[in-house]
């Protein structure tokens, strides 16, 4: 096994990645297949450093994983993350080992919109039901009560779910 500094990459045309790479300094370009778990689909920046490997089949190599330099997690947890072309941390999805996931921050909470919005309804409907006592005589009726339109549906994100 070999460390390798990335160049670029690329997709072939049966949708596999190929990553160009520095094997033995700049005179020395290869290209190699990039193996990575099921399920996941990553395209590391460029100057990576790549762990190439041989895989026993003649003149076959592959790229088997990279040297992060954005290791935070903890012993149990896994953290997904995604960077600029700088390798400058964009966004990340953080599964703790205290059962917390963060998506993207932990200075905020996301909601479950379902129950927020019962509670929420409940609230504008006894809103709307209350009625004021008549004046005694007199004294100024107070103003009309308005009903409520208060609404929460447009803070429905329907592209992040939970349980």
């Amino acid at each position: 096994m070999f460390l390798v500094k990335i160049i670029s990459t690329n997709i072939n045309s049966l949708n596999q990645r190929v990553a160009k790479f520095f094997r033995f300094g700049r005179s020395d370009v290869q290209s190699s297949l990039v193996a990575a778990p099921y399920g996941v689909d990553s395209n590391p920046v460029k100057d990576m450093v790549a762990l190439y490997s041989s895989t026993g089949k003649d003149g076959k190599t592959v790229i088997v994983g990279y040297i992060n330099k954005n290791s935070i997690a903890d012993i149990g947890e896994l953290r997904l993350f995604s960077t600029n072309s700088d390798a400058e941390e964009q966004n990340y999805i953080y599964l703790k080992n205290d059962g917390i996931i963060e998506v993207g921050g932990n200075t905020d909470n996301l909601v479950r919109f379902s129950d927020l919005k019962v509670a929420f309804d409940l609230f504008v409907n006894n809103f709307n039901a209350h009625t004021h006592l008549s004046s005694a005589p007199g004294t100024p009726t107070p103003p009309p009560v308005v009903p409520s339109t208060a609404n929460i549906d447009s803070a429905k994100i329907n592209e992040i779910k939970t349980k």
